[in-house]
């Protein structure tokens, strides 16, 4: 990467997983086809999931802190349970990089586009499979739990 945009960090610094992905999103522009029905985007979203709540500041900040504090009480209280700590790890990290945004930019740069879905960001993709493998920590049968201690 070059020298950067204004107001994105700019510089040849490396970034980890979803920030250097943005990164590669900000240097492209607005749009640029990636492979047939995926394209890069750049859309600011300023409130949570498809944008609801969009320029709720205060509003969308408290809701945040309270699921990552219901996240991270869930874990400490259930550390007996196999697995919980991977759907735990892929929460956190999503909803931290996109915290890492809100704190930077003001909003959340989401910018992958599918056809007949919102854009979205490498943060939303592992907070959706965190989501999706909680549910299966959770919800397997006892004795799957069982064979994976």
């Amino acid at each position: 990467m070059g020298a950067g945009r204004a107001g994105h960090g700019g510089g040849d610094r490396p970034r980890p997983g979803d920030q250097g992905a943005r990164a590669l999103e900000v240097a492209i522009g607005d749009r640029d086809g990636v492979f047939p029905g995926v394209e890069i985007v750049h859309v600011r979203n300023e409130g949570v999931a498809f944008s609801r709540f969009s320029g709720g500041g205060t509003v969308v900040a408290v809701i945040v802190g309270a699921a990552l504090l219901a996240l991270l009480a869930y874990f400490v209280t259930h550390l007996d349970k196999p697995l919980v700590w991977l759907p735990t790890g892929m929460l956190l990290g999503g909803a931290l990089g996109n915290v890492v945004d809100r704190i930077r930019d003001g909003a959340v740069t989401d910018f992958i586009k599918l056809p007949g879905w919102p854009a979205f960001n490498v943060a939303d993709v592992s907070i959706t499979c965190g989501v999706l493998v909680l549910l299966y920590v959770t919800e397997r049968p006892r004795h799957a739990a069982a064979s994976d201690a």
